[in-house]
């Protein structure tokens, strides 16, 4: 009699009903009899009862319950997965499921189910299948949530998220210390429109410096005293711009005007003293007492808070722990800081009395003004251990203990002559040493040995690659730099491997790679093509046509990729017929090509002809950029120098001579 047949259709139904009643009874001892008695494989069950948990959790989000039920279900899939019945990607295939569906409040509670299983998460059973899932739905969630109004929230997202990944997972790391330049400061730059200049034409006609009664005394005490004008309001709120982008300091300009704006708010910061009477200090533990928790979501640039912001303790520190945090990056060494960037003597002494300047206003701030500069200064000595562990290249904080076993002494013993010549046919050569003895003796023949199949060590492509396949897929949301392929010792093994076992390595190709890791990333598209798809059972019960589809877009991509595509280079008839169209534009284009003060000076010493010094300067700027020096380059100087007329001429006469 031959066994039952698998039918998908009754497998379906006995273990939906099953499925429903272990929800109901939250035990998963029903759901894994049925899930035995159903007929069929293993992997046929297992990928029937994940779409089974997928179909009873879109019922209930339909059906609006509660998110009792839709976690109920959740946990029977996370016990479903410890018995051994259904995959390991399936938690977290519903937990998205439910982000995607539900609204924002009861995104909360789901949220605050996922925090409480981060020991779940990170066990060896779900980390490698979910870490990714998990990843890729916070990151959804985030964006849906404001981050004005939902402050609370995005910071919880963010601390799981710390708390799932270890120290060493680059993908949380700022490696290359960029700032965020989206995180711009908006203010009046109409001092027509600016209520603060219309206050001053009304003082003057009145006769009245300000107005009395505008404010309580407990508000903003000696209010009358802080010299609150335009010019004031626009230098005070221009430093959030040097704040946003520190490198701006290294310009002579920019310093000197961030010198000159600094020392004029710090000044105010110096002559005003906030109030530490016994009043305030009574209001500010009543604030305590109450448990109120002031928080600035961004800052507020309007007119009329300009005083009130003067006379707020939390608003001075904000200010004053920017400049300190300002300071910092200036002077410190960051690996992936420019060369160019370095801080002349008199900046660097200006910037240490400025800095125990901040610390002095800090102490002077209430309350508990030396207690709070301490914790600040704590604060950034435990940043700069963490920008040289950066500058290190984020070594392991794991460390293997040393084994607490000492050897024992063993007494020693003359050996007979038959122990070290050996006995009979079967001769044992001893090496005067156990274990090289062992290792002699393991084969007769040591030729024979070293060709043994379980001396080969070299990896398959699909083993190597993994990762590297793993990181170029675009849902996969892996920025460039973190990847694998830009790795120097990935790069040189996977060179080797590629040389032994990849055809391709040897075909001719008429692309050009500026560097290893864009080859590499054109490599790995070529066998993401070839190699065989992921097995069954790390298939989630999503279309296996959504997957072609990311395949498909994802070769799309990066065929039409330009840092593929191959450059022109700058030819010296193009050099010739740009000079003379530039003329004595040449200055203006000089700083766009990176030239230096000292070569434009120079430039302008060797020759009077303007046609020649622009002829200088590409010519410099071609020797110094080699190989990169390319005409799709030259034409991205030429409009950021607003030469766009130059760039078009450029471009068609590459186009003519190619």
């Amino acid at each position: 009699m031959s066994p039952p047949v698998f039918t998908l259709q009754e497998a379906k139904t006995k273990l939906t009903n099953a499925t429903r009643e272990a929800v109901t009874s939250k035990n998963v001892k029903h759901l894994l009899t049925v899930f035995n008695q159903v007929p069929g494989s293993e992997n046929e069950k297992k990928v029937t009862l994940d779409q089974v948990f997928r179909g009873v959790l879109e019922e209930e989000i339909i059906n609006q319950a509660s998110c009792d039920n839709c976690l109920a279900i959740i946990s029977l899939a996370i016990n479903g997965v410890t018995e051994g019945i259904c995959t390991a990607t399936t938690p977290f295939v519903l937990l998205g499921d439910v982000l995607d569906c539900l609204p924002l409040d009861h995104c909360d509670r789901i949220f605050t189910f996922v925090e409480k299983n981060v020991g779940t998460w990170k066990s060896n059973t779900f980390y490698s299948a979910g870490k990714n899932y998990l990843l890729r739905m916070c990151n959804d969630l985030l964006r849906r949530l404001s981050k004005s109004q939902n402050t609370v929230f995005c910071g919880r997202i963010q601390l799981f998220l710390a708390r799932l990944f270890p120290l060493s997972e680059k993908s949380g790391l700022n490696l290359q210390s960029q700032f965020n330049l989206e995180n711009v400061t908006v203010y009046n730059v109409n001092e027509n429109e600016s209520t603060l200049g219309q206050k001053q034409v009304e003082d003057r006609d009145d006769g009245m410096e300000i107005e009395e009664g505008e404010m309580g005394d407990d508000e903003a005490p000696n209010s009358s005293s802080i010299p609150i004008d335009y010019n004031l309001y626009r230098k005070f709120w221009s430093l959030q711009d040097f704040f946003r982008n520190p490198v701006q300091c290294y310009d002579k300009s920019s310093w000197k005007t961030f010198l000159k704006f600094s020392e004029e708010v710090l000044a105010v910061f110096k002559s005003y003293k906030l109030d530490d009477t016994q009043a305030s200090r009574k209001k500010i533990e009543e604030l305590k007492a109450g448990g109120e928790h002031v928080y600035f979501a961004k800052f507020l640039t309007s007119e009329k808070l300009m005083d009130l912001q003067l006379s707020d303790s939390n608003f001075r520190r904000h200010i004053l722990v920017q400049y300190l945090i300002h300071f910092q990056y200036l002077k410190g060494q960051v690996k992936f800081k420019s060369s160019n960037y370095v801080l002349l003597d008199e900046q660097s002494l200006w910037i240490e009395d400025t800095t125990k300047l901040v610390h002095q206003l800090l102490c002077e701030t209430p309350p508990d003004g030396e207690k709070f500069s301490k914790m600040v200064e704590h604060i950034l000595n435990t940043e700069e251990n963490w920008n040289s562990w950066k500058n290190e290249g984020c070594p392991s904080f794991v460390k293997e203990r040393p084994s607490d076993s000492k050897p024992q002494k063993v007494a020693r013993k003359r050996p007979a002559p038959e122990d070290f010549l050996g006995k009979g046919a079967n001769k044992k050569i001893l090496m005067g040493n156990e274990e090289l003895t062992r290792l002699w003796n393991l084969c007769p023949d040591n030729i024979e040995a070293c060709k043994a199949e379980t001396r080969e060590f070299m990896p398959t492509l699909e083993q190597f690659f993994e990762d590297a396949i793993e990181q170029a897929d675009p849902e996969n949301m892996i920025e460039n730099e973190y990847k694998v392929v830009n790795n120097s010792n990935y790069g040189w093994r996977a060179l080797r491997l590629l040389a032994r076992r990849s055809p391709h390595f040897f075909q001719p190709t008429n692309q050009q790679f500026r560097s290893l890791p864009e080859y590499l990333e054109n490599m790995v598209i070529k066998l993401a093509k070839e190699l065989p798809p992921p097995s069954e059972e790390i298939k989630t019960g999503e279309d296996e046509d959504d997957d072609d589809v990311d395949n498909e877009s994802l070769l799309k991509e990066t065929n039409e990729s330009p840092e593929v595509q191959q450059l022109k280079p700058v030819t010296g008839v193009l050099i010739d017929s740009l000079a003379s169209k530039l003329g004595e534009q040449w200055k203006t284009l000089a700083p766009h090509l990176e030239m230096k003060d000292s070569d434009i000076r120079s430039i302008e010493s060797d020759s009077e002809d303007v046609k020649m010094r622009a002829k200088l300067l590409l010519v410099a700027w071609q020797d110094r950029e080699g190989v990169h020096a390319t005409a799709e380059n030259l034409i991205a100087a030429l409009n950021q120098a607003h030469l766009n007329k130059l760039a078009d001429s450029l471009a068609c006469d590459t186009d003519n001579i190619t």
